[in-house]
């Protein structure tokens, strides 16, 4: 709350000029310096949703977060493997000196798909030829080829889906994360959107009683010149009016200034990064108030359905179990079954040696298992260890999200009724004040009253006018924040996102 009165009383510099003798919060707000541009709240936040800058680096964590899922995946997509080698085997004589010589060439060649499965089965298909020759025999060649397959596939440790698929889950909750992260940063921005505009819209009110009440200072200093000129007052009357418009000006002038810095904001948020002193401000259109229809014993119910930042939380904890239950299955021993079946040539020339492989000669078949027995398990038991206590402590960190949304969504509640039920005791008493003055001003003409009791009315007059715009500010700010805390403002301003 302190905040929020903070940024009204910094906003409360900014202004366009509004009709004099008329409450802050019955205007149409217009600049008095170089009035630029209408913008109204739809095409500010249209704007900052095209050009906000902070939005746009979110927003890029959406693809890389879908390039990730793509690499993810692409772990199970097949290979093509295509070798060739050749090697030479020399042997010392016995000759004195000691001869070298070639007693074996080899040529090996090989051409093959290579991949995995998504419950843990790898396996390579495909050929090999290779050509033995040697010394004794002239080095004539001589083919042996083999066409088929080999596979090894896990029955303990790396079996299952779980195993296997453990990257693919955690990328893909990455991906529905940076969808809810981009979602709240859009809700954010929108909702920013429409406190700088209401801001800026505040800013403009008080200038305007800035001015107006410079203004009726400067009348009252008139009507005492007039009166000290025929003797009806006496001229202590008169300076103490003159030194009332000159403290007024100060606040004029402070005002004046911050017209530009709570516009320069605004201008930020919708994406501009220069901000000259002599660019035309911004004509505002007259902001209402939504209508906000609060339920205490839904909203807490939507807005754990709604809110990105909650249903982020949650996939964060799918990521978390995903983890864990690739991390138990570590704990198991490595068992695997290995097997391949295939057909062998073997002839002078390798057309004759493939004819034989496709002919389907010479079968052959390999089976067995292959077995890895860790002493200690320590670096499994570890991981599991850690994962199990990663996944305990995001479900306890989603129990105290749900606790703080529950009191965002009661404090965003509660900040709507207030500012309601101020903004009717602040309108009740702008009109009771300016009856107020308007009585003084009559008695000060009838010389029955003082500069001094006029001044003080027409300052409360300020006040309770000033506070009207403050109340109304605080009303449309309260739901802003209203609709953010329960995760509809998306949906209340009618947005609808790219890719959704």
């Amino acid at each position: 709350m302190r905040r929020r009165t903070a940024l009204f009383i910094l906003a409360a510099a900014v202004s366009c000029s509004v009709a004099p003798g008329a409450p802050a919060q019955d205007t149409d707000t217009t600049a008095t310096l170089a009035a630029g541009p209408v913008l109204t709240l739809d095409d500010a936040i249209r704007l900052a949703l095209d050009r906000n800058k902070d939005l746009k680096v979110v927003a890029y964590e959406r693809g890389i977060s879908r390039a990730n899922l793509l690499a993810a995946r692409g772990q199970f997509d097949p290979s093509l493997q295509v070798q060739r080698s050749a090697s030479q085997q020399f042997e010392e004589a016995s000759t004195n000196p000691p001869l070298f010589f070639e007693t074996e060439k080899l040529d090996t060649y090989t051409a093959a798909l290579t991949g995995q499965m998504p419950w843990g089965l790898t396996y390579n298909v495909g050929g090999q030829a290779y050509n033995y020759r040697f010394m004794y025999n002239g080095y004539s060649n001589n083919f042996q080829t083999f066409g088929g397959f080999n596979i090894t596939q896990p029955l303990l440790k790396g079996f299952g889906f779980d195993a296997n698929l453990a990257q693919v889950r955690i990328a893909k909750a990455s991906r529905s994360i940076s969808d809810c992260d981009y979602r709240q940063s859009a809700i954010n921005t929108v909702t920013s959107v429409v406190i700088d505009y209401s801001n800026l819209q505040f800013a403009h009110d008080a200038f305007g009683v800035a001015l107006r009440t410079r203004g009726l200072a400067q009348s009252l200093l008139e009507d005492n010149e007039k009166s000290f000129k025929i003797g009806s007052i006496s001229q202590s009357d008169v300076i103490q009016a003159r030194a009332s418009v000159a403290s007024l000006e100060d606040q004029v002038l402070v005002y004046g200034r911050s017209v530009r810095d709570a516009e320069n904001a605004l201008r930020e948020l919708i994406g501009e990064d220069t901000f000259f002193e002599d660019k035309p401000l911004f004509t505002l259109v007259h902001l209402e108030t939504p209508e906000v229809s609060i339920d205490r014993r839904a909203d807490l119910a939507v807005a754990l359905h709604m809110r990105p930042d909650y249903q982020a939380a949650r996939l964060g904890i799918v990521q978390r179990r995903a983890t864990e239950a690739a991390a138990d299955n570590g704990l198991l021993p490595e068992v695997d079954f290995v097997g391949g079946y295939g057909y062998n040539g073997l002839a002078s020339t390798f057309t004759a040696s493939r004819q034989m492989v496709a002919d389907r000669l010479n079968p052959s078949y390999q089976a067995g298992f292959a077995l890895t027995l860790p002493l200690t398990f320590a670096v499994a038991r570890g991981n599991a260890r850690a994962a199990r206590l990663l996944r305990r402590q995001s479900e306890e960190g989603l129990k105290s999200m749900e606790a703080d949304i529950a009191v965002q969504v009661a404090q965003a509640e509660g900040q709507m009724e207030t500012t309601r039920k101020r903004v009717l005791a602040d309108q009740k008493a702008y009109a009771l004040a300016n009856e107020a003055v308007d009585a003084e001003e009559k008695k000060k003409r009838a010389g029955t009253s003082t500069t001094l009791a006029v001044e003080q009315v027409q300052a409360n007059l300020a006040s309770v006018e000033f506070n009207v715009s403050s109340a109304l500010a605080s009303e449309r700010q309260a739901a802003a924040v209203y609709f953010q805390q329960i995760g509809m403002t998306l949906e209340h301003y009618q947005i609808k996102l790219a890719d959704e």
